[in-house]
């Protein structure tokens, strides 16, 4: 197994949930958690062979294993990584890209996903027009497209005219997010990421925040899965003596009296 990537920049991941954390400087941020366990290495493209170097990853192995004349990989995402065309050193078929050797607190990323759809949506919500006016009888105006084009010249609807449509479901790309923290399973990034919950996206490093504010200590320990908590003292109760013990004592200082 390779101990360091550092001829990798990109690896995949799904989203888990969003939430909130503290920095140092007492700054409240948003957050997302990503899930980035299990990147395996499928498939390596030489530049001797397909004339360019990449290394194809699997990620999220199938619930169901594939019958045995099946083609398709057990893996349900495949995706390829570039690599400098060159003597660049690649992974072997088999090894496990894992998160924390290749990303660090306060890098710079881009996150590539397909965004959630909204379905058919008109201009206004699509496209943010501000519709016609709502006086002088135009009732009927107030979210309509208005006009998209002129008559004889040139008779038609330019190419590319924003119009009502399916919205949404598209890939996204959103430039320059920060890692904030990240371990082997998990990447905590700044911001919001396209997609919904269990959506696959790609993560690309291209840079290095010199400015970066580190997470507070606190926050830090609690998103630790193995946090110690100090459980409350319990004071023992002490027992109260059987009946029979008590009858034993009863007739031994009726003994002694006498």
């Amino acid at each position: 197994m390779w101990s360091l990537f550092w001829f990798m920049n990109s690896i995949l991941a799904k989203k888990i949930e969003q939430g909130q954390k503290f920095l140092e400087n007492g700054a409240r941020i948003p957050v997302t958690k990503l899930s980035v366990d299990g990147n395996v290495v499928v498939a390596i493209k030489t530049q001797a062979r397909d004339q360019y170097s990449a290394v194809q990853l699997g990620f999220e192995k199938r619930v169901k294993p594939n019958a045995p004349k099946s083609t398709k990989s057990p893996y349900k995402f495949l995706r390829e990584v570039r690599m400098a065309d060159g003597e660049t050193v690649l992974p072997a078929i088999g090894d496990v890209i894992k998160a924390s050797e290749i990303f660090k607190p306060g890098d710079v990323i881009n996150v590539t996903g397909i965004s959630k759809g909204k379905g058919y949506a008109g201009v206004v919500k699509r496209y943010r027009f501000k519709g016609g006016p709502r006086t002088h009888g135009q009732s009927d105006r107030e979210r309509a497209p208005g006009s998209i084009g002129s008559s004889t010249t040139p008779g038609r609807v330019y190419k590319g005219k924003r119009m009502a449509g399916r919205m949404g479901h598209d890939q996204v790309t959103i430039k320059n997010i920060r890692i904030v923290s990240v371990d082997d399973n998990y990447v905590l990034v700044k911001g919001l990421v396209p997609g919904g919950k269990n959506t696959l996206l790609m993560l690309k490093k291209v840079g290095v925040d010199k400015k970066f504010v580190p997470l507070h200590s606190a926050e830090q320990n609690s998103g630790q899965a193995a946090q110690k908590i100090d459980e409350p003292k319990v004071e023992k109760v002490k027992e109260e003596p059987k009946m029979e013990e008590v009858k034993v004592k009863v007739k031994e200082d009726a003994q002694n009296a006498k």
